[in-house]
């Protein structure tokens, strides 16, 4: 075992935690591995043996956003990410084609993802209970405070733990499933391991992200026959503890609603709070808050994502087959005439907060294709090992993914681009793990 891949090794590793410290270590960690990848395969003339659809896919994807990128209002801007997004589709290559050859290697990184996910779930818990009517949640163990009221950081700098427990915690469920031979201990651990994890999601304030979770878990209980007991009553467990947390911790029925919106923080409630030197007294105070579901709903066209969507819609019909360009969203947006103002209430975004339209979006019709098919030849190259005891976890982390119906971040941003497509080789992998007679 070489130097090279022993570094590599050890950096895929870390990468759940590195996640954790925000996107520059992440980044230059898959940066360096796939250099030492590519670099090692073509110097020993090993690519010829890398020969699957979803690589040839990679490969015909990246080549076409470079092309594509002469069409671009900005070439600039598309030409950098374009160029630079190689780095993301390796992941999963080297991950599957490199890295992880051997069941010992894959269950040490589950483990990992297992102890990252419940560091999470423990910061964002300690943050949860620090809870003032005044500021909302408090400091969580490193003194993050969330940017909004209502919403947790846990150990990230942004609002985004409840995102990654939703999309890294049914790997943690490998090492359970493996190292836990007393049957009934198994089922036990498994079903308190996801009832946190969702009980979490949902303290987080990331709808999406509960709602995805909840919806890979359904699907799992539908998939594993023989661990269906598991996935049923984990289910119970966390709306029962969402129908406890909403009627008993103040957070969700301490205020008094003054105003309810579509938009942006369009909830506005009165709460009582400690008055500054007149502890005798209550004062009132105005917080702002996410906008409620419904109203969301029944005005969606008012709401941010409604506007956003818009926006796109117009793009769309204005660069049908090629797209404003990758990372033009909000370059068009604030400069040219025809999409200036189009968002009302809020500022101008940096992408269309949907995978599939910002793909549509930005690389026109032919781009949104060439995206389909390539997530379509991943996840036919995972159901094809359907038979794999771990393969439907791969499957349900995939639909907790790529959910069409969901607002996400973008892939072209460092830290979303490298832990889906991280999330992604690890899918893959786990499809390897072999079984035990």
């Amino acid at each position: 075992m070489n130097i090279a891949y022993k570094f590599s090794y050890f950096l895929i590793l870390l990468l759940p935690l590195s996640l954790i410290s925000g996107p520059a270590l992440p980044d230059i960690s898959i940066t360096l591995i796939g250099i030492l990848f590519l670099s090692i395969f073509f110097f020993k003339k090993q690519i010829k043996s890398i020969h699957n659809n979803f690589v040839i896919i990679s490969i015909l994807f990246w080549l076409f956003l470079i092309f594509i990128s002469l069409f671009a209002q900005n070439k600039l801007l598309a030409y950098r990410d374009a160029i630079i997004f190689i780095r993301i589709l390796l992941i999963p290559i080297f991950m599957y084609y490199w890295i992880f050859d051997s069941n010992k290697k894959i269950s040490l990184l589950s483990s990992i993802i297992l102890a990252s996910v419940l560091f999470v779930c423990i910061d964002s818990f300690f943050q949860f209970l620090k809870y003032d009517p005044a500021y909302g949640f408090g400091k969580d163990i490193f003194g993050y405070i969330p940017e909004f009221y209502g919403r947790l950081s846990g150990p990230f700098r942004d609002l985004i733990p409840g995102s990654y427990i939703s999309k890294f915690s049914l790997f943690g469920l490998i090492p359970i499933f493996s190292f836990i031979n007393n049957h009934k201990l198994k089922i036990i651990l498994s079903i308190i391991y996801i009832s946190i994890s969702g009980s979490i999601i949902f303290m987080s304030g990331e709808r999406m992200a509960l709602a995805t979770y909840l919806l890979g878990l359904f699907l799992l209980m539908l998939i594993y026959k023989n661990k269906r007991i598991i996935f049923m009553i984990s289910l119970l467990f966390i709306f029962l503890s969402i129908l406890a947390l909403n009627k008993f911790h103040p957070i969700y029925n301490d205020y008094k609603i003054i105003e309810s919106t579509p938009y942006h923080l369009g909830l506005k409630v009165e709460k009582e709070v400690e008055c500054i030197n007149k502890t005798d007294i209550k004062c009132k105070k105005i917080i702002l808050l996410q906008p409620d579901f419904m109203k969301v709903i029944y005005n969606f066209s008012d709401s941010a994502y409604g506007q956003i969507y818009l926006l796109s819609y117009q793009m769309i019909k204005d660069n049908f087959w090629s797209g404003i360009g990758l990372n033009n969203f909000t370059y068009l947006c604030n400069n040219d005439e025809k999409y200036k103002n189009k968002i009302k209430n809020y500022n101008c975004v940096t992408h269309p907060h949907n995978f599939y339209i910002q793909w549509f979006v930005e690389t026109g019709l032919f781009g949104l294709i060439i995206f389909i098919i390539y997530i379509s030849s991943l996840l036919l190259f995972i159901y094809k090992k359907i038979a794999n005891e771990y393969t439907p976890i791969s499957l349900a982390t995939f639909v907790i993914l790529f959910w069409p119906f969901m607002s996400t971040g973008s892939l072209l941003k460092n830290w979303m681009g490298v832990s889906t497509f991280f999330i992604i080789g690890i899918c893959l992998i786990i499809t390897n793990i072999k079984q035990k007679n």
